[in-house]
């Protein structure tokens, strides 16, 4: 059995079309890309965000009997969308479903401090590893925003700490500080599959019991019949959403509770700031590759 992939390069409004008219041709599977680099984070409620170039692929099942006339099927693909980039290859046969695996290593966060795919060995057997599998939730370790978040956790004191993990998308900084000694975390994300991502990760890393994960409304009601505040609060999503969140986050945290945020360039750090210095005292900013940049300090004494 072989594979043609069909790559398509078009502007954003031209996707849904693109997808749809792949799927009406046989495609057993349409995937989405970034055509330029362009960083997308988690969207804000109600947001599908998009690159403004993308990369849309079709994948055909080819029979080695009734081979695709790929000249004429691009032929006819041209036409509907004229003036567009687009090339094709055929792959021999393979598990394609999971063929991204092969570009993932273990990521060394801190000393004895390892982000780990579930389908390798950790290097170092006796560190502190976080068996993942990204799915389809934003979160791996591979992204500046989220490697700030990890590092900061593994500086952080959260042995028997209540830890909030707000936005959490694979759920890899949720596990990150149970693992790390945090007696329980609650999550949320305004993704379902995030929710699903961070269940599925926990329950691979063993420390499923001690986690809640629930939309924002459902994180709510839970959060507030603890009748708990958390002494650590991170999140890393966009810098639009962290301003909106600030005074919320602020009932969140007990007194001197630490709090880091991250999913903000270098541009955003000064409004980020700004916004959060009416609750929190701001002590550490701290910047990675391409601007990325976490916020943390600690909520201000008198609540």
């Amino acid at each position: 059995m072989k594979w043609l992939q069909i790559h398509i390069t078009v502007d954003q409004d031209q996707v849904d079309f693109t997808e749809t008219l792949l799927m009406s041709l046989g495609a057993v599977s349409v995937t989405l890309d970034d055509a330029e680099d362009q960083a997308l984070l988690e969207p804000l409620p109600g947001e599908t965000p998009l690159w403004n170039k993308v990369i849309v692929t079709g994948i055909y099942q080819e029979d080695d009997n009734d081979p695709i006339d790929v000249e004429k099927l691009k032929a006819f693909l041209q036409a509907q969308l004229p003036n567009v980039p687009m090339r094709h290859e055929q792959l021999e046969d393979q598990v394609w479903e999971r063929a991204w695996m092969d570009y993932y290593d273990p990521i060394q966060i801190g000393e004895k401090f390892w982000i780990v795919p579930e389908w390798l060995e950790p290097p170092e057997a006796d560190a502190t590893n976080i068996k993942l599998d990204p799915g389809l939730a934003f979160g791996t370790g591979n992204h500046a925003s989220t490697f700030l978040c990890l590092q900061w956790l593994g500086k952080t004191d959260l042995k028997d700490k209540v830890v909030i993990d707000y936005g959490c998308g694979s759920g890899i900084l949720a596990v990150a500080a149970l693992l790390l000694g945090a007696q329980k975390v609650y999550a949320a994300d305004i993704d379902p599959q995030a929710v699903l991502a961070t269940k599925q990760n926990a329950e691979l890393n063993n420390v499923l019991e001690r986690l809640y994960v629930g939309l924002p409304e459902e994180f709510d009601t839970e959060f507030k019949a603890s009748g708990s505040q958390a002494d650590v609060l991170v999140a890393n999503i966009l810098a639009s959403p962290l301003m909106m969140l600030a005074p919320e986050f602020a009932t969140l945290i007990k007194p001197q509770g630490e709090f880091a945020l991250a999913g903000i360039i270098e541009e955003q750090v000064d409004d980020v700031s700004e916004v959060y210095q009416q609750y929190f005292d701001i002590l550490n900013i701290e910047k990675r590759e391409e601007n990325w940049c976490r916020i943390s300090g600690k909520r201000h004494s008198q609540a």
